[in-house]
């Protein structure tokens, strides 16, 4: 087995309270759903998920972001950040773990001697701007294990890709204008944040593909094929990241695509494959949205499998 997976337990203690969907009972999904698979999948690598630190946020976030979490984050109870997005006394810590294990996973893959890191985080990341968490996200862990890989490993071409239901808008406002950087979303359109039009693409640098509700497995494969995979190759990147989110399935609650589990384990094997032929096999994947639990579990368990596929057909 390839996979690597970063977690900890103060992401199953993030509680954003009664009846949010983005639930502990998310990772107890996913971790559920790995532990019980087949054995190869059960087996594989796990490793605690450091603290992430002031200065990896800063590499994507403004000082007073971080310091209104510090702030905000309450002893007992809950505090909320906006209408979506609400801490508890472990937030804090589950955010920064995102970010560490995101850090410690770009470090793992540059030693060459790992290939798949998936990180088993939550809160998810992709909606956190520069300025400010929004969507269920604290921090960006996806544009900052970006700028890690370029500011502590040199790496140059870093492409992010984001099949969440919903547009990183996030993301992309922290990687527009960085022509080394490429961000390529899937999302359903119109939806929340409203952002991710065909109009905010740029050119090598940002490239949304906006899909309409009811989109389902053979449609997404075909503009997958079309737009996304040409778009990679001619970026050539050197280290892949993606922004693994479970939430365009077709029994989730909060969106109205219609994917099934095939269809993330499709995902997995064309990405690892990307990977392979760019990156000497390096894929970094988080997971965002996903909040139907049954459907979360097995669809990263696809996601998984897929990438292990690809790689075991095409080894370096």
């Amino acid at each position: 087995m390839t996979t690597t997976l970063y977690l900890h337990g103060d992401c199953l203690d993030h509680d954003p309270g009664p009846q949010h969907p983005e639930s502990p009972g998310r990772y107890a999904a996913v971790l559920h759903a790995l532990q019980t698979a087949v054995p190869a999948m059960a087996a594989m690598e796990y490793r605690d998920a450091p603290l992430g630190t002031r200065e990896q946020v800063l590499l994507a976030h403004d000082e007073e972001h971080w310091r209104h979490i510090e702030a905000a984050s309450p002893a007992t109870g809950r505090r909320s950040l906006d209408p979506d997005t609400h801490l508890s006394p472990s937030s804090r810590a589950a955010a920064l773990r995102g970010v560490g294990a995101a850090c410690a996973a770009v470090d793992l893959l540059q030693e060459r001697t790992h290939h798949h890191v998936f990180c088993l985080t939550r809160p998810p990341g992709h909606h956190a701007t520069a300025e400010r968490a929004m969507g269920f996200c604290v921090f960006n862990q996806i544009a900052i294990a970006a700028l890690h890989a370029q500011k502590q490993h040199g790496v140059r071409r870093i492409a992010i890709v984001d099949f969440d239901v919903h547009h990183g808008n996030g993301t992309q406002d922290i990687v527009l204008g960085r022509p080394d950087l490429l961000y390529l979303s899937t999302h359903q359109f119109p939806h929340y944040p409203g952002t991710g039009s065909r109009h905010e693409n740029r050119a090598g640098n940002i490239h949304n593909i906006p899909l309409p509700a009811g989109t389902d497995d053979s449609s997404f494969r075909v503009i997958f094929k079309a737009e996304v995979l040409p778009q990679l190759e001619a970026f050539a990147p050197e280290l892949l990241l993606v922004s693994a989110g479970f939430d365009a399935h077709g029994d989730d609650p909060l969106a109205s695509l219609r994917f099934t589990d095939a269809t993330y384990g499709w995902l997995g094997e064309q990405l690892a494959a990307v990977a392979m032929r760019h990156c000497q096999g390096r894929l970094l994947s988080t997971l965002e949205g996903g909040y139907n639990l049954d459907a979360l579990g097995r669809s990263v368990l696809c996601y998984l499998k897929g990438a292990e596929a690809a790689q075991r057909s095409s080894p370096i």
